[in-house]
């Protein structure tokens, strides 16, 4: 860092004397009842309710940057005991929110934050309003049977996850703190029957805020109508100002339709697209078990529960994401005509369909659209699902491809991709004679283009398992190291090539590194 940027950084400040704000809890309806069960809640948008202390609050991560945007220093002993959900701060009114959603395509009722307790609001150093919230901070009346905590395992997942998603420039919730609790919890991580105590955490997350598409629809569900009228307006207040119903509804299609793009071009796959884990600013939310493509596949779903179906794979996402829009318009009925509710599922189309041309022209390095490079992209990825080629280290690579040479030669800078050397690539090399051709056309500058929008590093499910492993025997030190190299994913850092790997054969199969279930 320069001396000049040294001088211009905020002045950082502890988090005991940070001022909150409540906007939720004080313009939205609240559950009258504060007795803290398992339970329905009628006519309320929130239920107040307050973490469950842990034995053992110790700081196993902090994210700088969100804490520099916040203001707000490492946390002391006070701080720690915070982000545990040990302490609760003046001016802190902590609830639970409720919604309900579509899992799995049916709807489930009642859900709500049955783990996750938002402690305040905060104003950010550069005026925007952030939501801290404990994910993991015990139960609530959203909790059903389960025991609101959550495990390291996930919550480091999460952590690293929104950071390394925000450095990739994709919309999403952000993370603050990392604590493990001193506890264990049980976990049978596949639903097989058998159970095991793990190591218990607690993540902070930070957002604008959390209100997802179930919270809508649970109100609509229940004919709560004005609450669902009063959440709308808040919503367009303080996160969409000078829109209109109709006109909001449109901008979050469009946001959506941008954020599908992103998780497209990137090969990242949510896992678990359900209406209440959509996020009403247009953010990934909610990092379960999530993966990045390695082989390209787009079938492939990180999700053990997701199998059967493979609803939520890859090659899915943007289908699922209009129908979950759907399922909101539905929720909004109410409040708009059907028309204008059609015009914003008609424009999240034309947007996604526009946006991932762009994409992909992009990732080859072609500065325009011109007709025939839909046909070249479309036959680009059949031929990568032809035999296992890895995502990022395909089009990372593919800008070092030379525009002349035999296919030898334009399939050399590819190898590290391959992850059967010995395959053919016939197909693979046929589209890349096409390619340089077109290629050819773009100048020299395609190669930092290419660099520009096709990432080095992504956060990879084994990476991810190698720092849960080391983190839970003491040692913070790959945590640290690795999220040091997902805040420069576009860059080549050749002193930490080794994150830039393909997944090695033994995480072929393990668990945490190939397929993860929704308790992930």
């Amino acid at each position: 860092m320069t001396l000049a940027a040294i001088k211009h950084r905020p002045a950082l400040h502890d988090l005991a004397a940070a001022s909150f704000e409540n906007t939720f809890v004080h313009e939205l309806p609240g559950d009258p009842v504060l007795v803290n069960l398992p339970r329905q809640v009628a006519n309320a948008c929130y239920t107040h309710i307050a973490p469950t202390p842990v034995a053992a609050p110790r700081l196993l991560a902090w994210s700088r940057a969100m804490g520099e945007l916040l203001g707000i220093a490492r946390p002391s002993t006070l701080g720690i005991e915070v982000l545990a959900g040990n302490r609760v701060l003046p001016g802190m009114e902590p609830y639970a929110a409720r919604y309900g959603g579509h899992q799995f395509g049916h709807w489930a009722g009642q859900l709500g934050d049955g783990r996750a307790i938002t402690l305040a609001e905060m104003i950010a150093t550069e005026g925007s309003r952030q939501e801290l919230q404990l994910k993991g901070a015990g139960k609530t009346p959203y909790s059903r049977t389960a025991d609101g905590r959550a495990v390291l395992r996930s919550s480091l997942r999460e952590f690293a996850c929104s950071e390394a998603m925000f450095n990739l420039g994709v919309p999403t919730t952000r993370a603050l703190s990392l604590v493990a609790t001193g506890e264990e919890v049980v976990r049978d991580m596949f639903y097989d029957g058998h159970p095991q105590p793990e190591p218990g955490a607690v993540v902070c997350r930070v957002a604008p805020s959390f209100v997802r598409f179930g919270n809508f629809q649970i109100l609509a569900a229940n004919n709560e109508l004005d609450a669902l009228k009063r959440l709308a307006d808040y919503v367009i207040r303080y996160h969409y100002p000078g829109h209109s119903y109709a006109s909001w509804y449109q901008e979050l299609c469009r946001r959506t339709a941008a954020l599908m793009v992103d998780w497209m071009r990137l090969g990242f796959v949510h896992g678990v697209m359900n209406t209440d884990n959509i996020s009403i600013l247009g953010l990934t939310i909610d990092y379960g078990p999530y993966g990045w493509l390695e082989g390209y596949d787009p079938t492939w779903t990180p999700n053990t529960t997701d199998l059967p179906g493979r609803r939520y794979c890859y090659g899915n996402q943007p289908a699922i994401a209009q129908w979950n829009l759907a399922r909101l318009a539905e929720a909004l009925l109410p409040l708009l005509e059907r028309e204008a509710l059609e015009e914003g599922l008609n424009g999240y189309a034309e947007a996604f369909d526009d946006g991932w041309r762009r994409a992909l022209s992009a990732k080859l390095g072609l500065a325009s659209v011109r007709p025939g490079d839909d046909e070249l992209a479309r036959e680009l990825l059949v031929a990568l699902a032809e035999t296992e080629t890895d995502f990022t280290l395909f089009f990372r690579r593919l800008a070092e491809v030379p525009l002349a040479g035999p296919d030898e030669a334009l399939l050399a800078p590819l190898a590290p991709a391959f992850y059967d050397p010995s395959a053919s690539h016939a197909s693979l090399a046929a589209w890349l004679r096409r390619y340089v051709g077109r290629a050819k056309a773009e100048g020299p500058d395609r190669m930092s283009r290419m660099a520009g929008v096709n990432p080095k590093y992504v956060f990879r499910n084994y990476l991810a398992q190698q720092a849960i492993d080391a983190l839970a025997s003491g040692d913070g030190v790959p945590l640290e190291r690795l999220m040091r190299v997902l805040e420069r994913p576009y860059d080549e850092q050749p002193e930490n090539e080794e994150f830039a790997a393909p997944r090695p054969e033994w995480a072929r199969s393990k668990p945490g590194c190939s397929a993860l279930s929704c308790s992930s």
